[in-house]
């Protein structure tokens, strides 16, 4: 244990030595949570939407059909009461909600009008916004259709309810995902020329004839990165609440066990790249270019998922950032559980197991 202390304060000392590792360490998530969280919005289609008709009318129906053949909506599965609206949106399924109150028909032919609820996902406030603005669209249109010729005697109203995000804070979207980079980029980027480092000094050979396992060789110079990791998470969060107005909604405890998890994965990815290459300057330009577009593009929180091809969706699913992202938002957002993210952590588990693996596999060769 002593030897393993020695070596683990040797990695503090590389990190505290070197002025570029610092900087990239806490001046990046910095700049980019502040970026991020202030400059950028996105746009969607194919918005997953569910329909509760309570009328089942004509006039109901030709809203949903006009509603399910629009290039911005994909109509799931009907709604049957309003609690499985509740289910739905934390379910992920679905984006929005439109509620036809029973007797839609009449109603919209009496002095008082009609009126249609429309619940909306607002953790991403970008396109609660825009799915409301397209349905009240839809609403108008198919009002001017049913009397183009005299002025409106009745009217349809529809009533908006943002979950999530009642106040539009456009820093929520951007906020999980900016995390999800930062760790992407920091973590695997810092490892990633942790062995390789020692190839270049010519220290390998201590490596060689020291008594460690290969295995706490690898632990050790990851736990440094999982330390200030952690700082960097912390540094984050108060920079979330308290200067972008962030509610973290969920258990603190949970998020904090997830981005441990996420780290773990990232910097079994960084040594794995390490492992790979011969040289600091290959490692940093794989680890940072190579991980900082897929999660840029592949993760969701800039470009959705589901304006894409079918390819890019596919591709994603080996994007460790993509599961995390979908975790941070649900508990810090959504305020969920761990009964709705367990498969999400699964899957960062077993990336992190298998990351691992290969690179103590290509660290024992390095050694031989």
């Amino acid at each position: 244990m002593k030897q393993l202390l020695a070596f683990i304060r040797k990695e503090f000392y590389h990190v505290f030595r070197d002025r570029r590792t610092l900087l990239i360490l806490f001046g990046l998530p910095v700049v980019q949570i502040i970026l991020f969280g202030f400059a950028l919005s996105s746009e969607v289609k194919n918005i997953g939407i569910a329909i509760q008709d309570n009328s089942n009318d004509v006039n109901s129906r030709q809203i949903t059909d006009k509603i399910s053949t629009s290039s911005y909506f994909k109509l799931e599965k009907s709604i049957l009461n309003y609690k499985d609206i509740e289910t739905r949106f934390k379910q992920g399924s679905i984006k929005c909600a439109v509620i036809f109150p029973a007797n839609f028909g009449e109603e919209l032919y009496r002095p008082g009008g009609a009126k249609i609820q429309i619940i909306a996902d607002a953790s991403d406030p970008n396109t609660a916004t825009i799915a409301t603005g397209y349905l009240t669209s839809i609403i108008n249109t198919y009002q001017q259709e049913l009397n183009p010729d005299t002025p409106f005697s009745y009217q349809i109203v529809p009533e908006l309810r943002q979950l999530y995000n009642e106040e539009q804070n456009g820093s929520l979207n951007f906020i999980p995902g900016v995390i999800a980079l930062i760790f992407m980029i920091v973590s695997t980027a810092l490892t990633s020329v942790a062995v390789v480092r020692e190839k270049e000094l010519g220290t390998m050979e201590i490596l060689l004839v020291s008594p460690f396992k290969p295995i706490m060789v690898l632990i050790a110079k990851a736990i440094p990165y999982l330390v200030l990791s952690l700082i960097d998470f912390i540094i984050i969060l108060l920079l979330s609440v308290y200067l972008l107005d962030v509610e973290i909604k969920g258990s603190l405890i949970l998020l904090f066990a997830e981005s441990i998890l996420f780290i773990i994965t990232c910097l079994s990815l960084g040594l794995l790249i390490s492992n790979t290459t011969d040289s600091q300057q290959t490692a940093m330009l794989v680890s940072m270019m190579g991980m900082m577009l897929p999660t840029l593009l592949l993760t969701g929180f800039m470009f959705p998922l589901e304006n894409m091809p079918w390819i890019f969706r596919m591709v994603s699913h080996v994007i460790p950032s993509r599961y995390y992202y979908a975790i941070v938002k649900a508990i810090m957002l959504k305020g969920l559980g761990f009964s709705y993210v367990w498969k999400e952590t699964l899957v960062l588990a077993g990336m992190s197991v298998l990351l691992l693996t290969i690179a103590l596999k290509r660290f024992k060769i390095r050694l031989s």
